[in-house]
Formats: C-alpha cells, sequence, structure tokens
C-alpha cells in the first residue's frame, strides 16, 4: 500500500523538494544541536536577558524564531552565529544519508526538477554539496530566508520560491522531508509530501499530518524516481 501512495505521488511530480537536515544530511550529528542552541543564547544575552533564558528552552528553529523580539540587532548577530555553527557543523556531519545520493541522482536521470528547501541556511547546504560532490545534482538551494525566521517552513515561502525557480508549478512538485513542518508546509503550498520517517514514531507523526506517502529509507524513493517517468 505503501509503495502505491509512493509511486502515485512521484508519478504526479516534475519537480522534487529535499529537506536538508534528515533527508540528505544528518547536519548535527558531529556538532550537538544544544550546544548551538547555547550560543545563541549567550548572543541574545548581550541584547535581551530574558529572551536568552528562553532560548535555552528550546531546539535552534525555535530559537531563531523568537529572536526578532530582542531587535534587529539582536536578530542579526543571532543569524550570524547559527550559520557559522551550521557551516561547522555540516564539516563534521559526515557522510550524506545513506540513500541520499541515489535519490538525487535518480531525480534527475528522471529529468525532474530537484531543489533544495530548508530551514537551514544557504551557505551550510553549499558547504555540504560541495564537499561532497553533488552541487551537479541540485538545481536550487533554498535555504532560510535571511533576517526572515517567520517565513521558515511550516510557512509555505520557501517551496514557492523553488517552484519558481525551477519554473514549475507547485502542485507539480514534492517535498521530501522528515518533520511535521515540511509536511504542512507543502499543503499550504498546494503540493504533495513525502514523510522520510528516520526515526521510532515518525511514520504515524507524518502520516497524520497529511504526508501523501512515507518512507523509512531514502534509497525507496530512488527507486521509485527511476520506475515512474514524470508526467
Amino acid at each position: 500500500m505503501e509503495r502505491e501512495r509512493l509511486h502515485e505521488t512521484v508519478s504526479a511530480t516534475r519537480g522534487v523538494f529535499f529537506d536538508f537536515d534528515g533527508p540528505v544530511c544528518e547536519v548535527f550529528s558531529g556538532l550537538p544541536a544544544p550546544e548551538v542552541v547555547q550560543s545563541l543564547a549567550d548572543v541574545m544575552q548581550k541584547f535581551h536577558v530574558g529572551l536568552s533564558e528562553k532560548m535555552r528552552e528550546l531546539d535552534f528553529v525555535d530559537a531563531l524564531r523568537i529572536a526578532p523580539q530582542g531587535g534587529e540587532d539582536a536578530l542579526m548577530a543571532v543569524e550570524a552565529t547559527l550559520v557559522a555553527a551550521e557551516i561547522q557543523a555540516v564539516r563534521l556531519a559526515g557522510d550524506p544519508t545513506p540513500g541520499a545520493v541515489v535519490a538525487l541522482e535518480a531525480a534527475v536521470a528522471s529529468r525532474r526538477g530537484v531543489a533544495i528547501v530548508s530551514n537551514n541556511s544557504a551557505e551550510c547546504v553549499r558547504e555540504f554539496l560541495d564537499r561532497h560532490g553533488l552541487t551537479s545534482l541540485v538545481g536550487e538551494v533554498v535555504g532560510r530566508p535571511r533576517h526572515q525566521p517567520h517565513r521558515m517552513k511550516p510557512s509555505p515561502y520557501s517551496l514557492y520560491l523553488a517552484a519558481d525557480r525551477l519554473n514549475v508549478a507547485p502542485r507539480s512538485c514534492a517535498l521530501v522531508g522528515d518533520s511535521v513542518s515540511d509536511v504542512e508546509a507543502a499543503n499550504a503550498a498546494a503540493a504533495r509530501s513525502i514523510g522520510y520517517a528516520n526515526r521510532p514514531g515518525k511514520a504515524l507523526a507524518l502520516a497524520e499530518a497529511g504526508a501523501n506517502a512515507v518512507i523509512d529509507d531514502m534509497a525507496a524513493l530512488a527507486d521509485a524516481l527511476m520506475q515512474v517517468p514524470a508526467p
């Protein structure tokens, strides 16, 4: 049944969007994310002590979301710190997610447009792609909108931008992501979504959020892309 859902989703897909952290790279496998959050909170402490303490209890995405409350200078300083940490993280992250490279290759070979659509910075995405010789497999990189955290997924903003750059209608695209916010962003853009359940319990959460299909192996996506022609 799940294989049928995957093939049905892929059959309507002319553009494949890959979330970065999870489907392509385990970004914080070498540099723990909690350490990054603490560095962001340390920066915010120079601007707003109360926000700094609040940020220490959040993940880095939600910490960045509240950074504008400290003012424009605080947001810019926090984001600059985060970008530097993300670049350091991908240098320590090791190899791509198993199956990611063959999935990217299959998307290209099937003549579908390929984009990375991420809440991570475009700088860290490009750093990772360059280090692993994957740049030629990705047509567009749409990272976190600079100084506009409200436009991160689950906002559909980055999906609209990627679709426009690939000259493909959002409804003909599918986002491959490992979080509920990825599915919500795809739904908001009237695009399709393929949930990547890379942790126990994720499959149910992604399905309940409305993912059109759910996989637990990126190689399954590669197989489907090669077997099902682009529309």
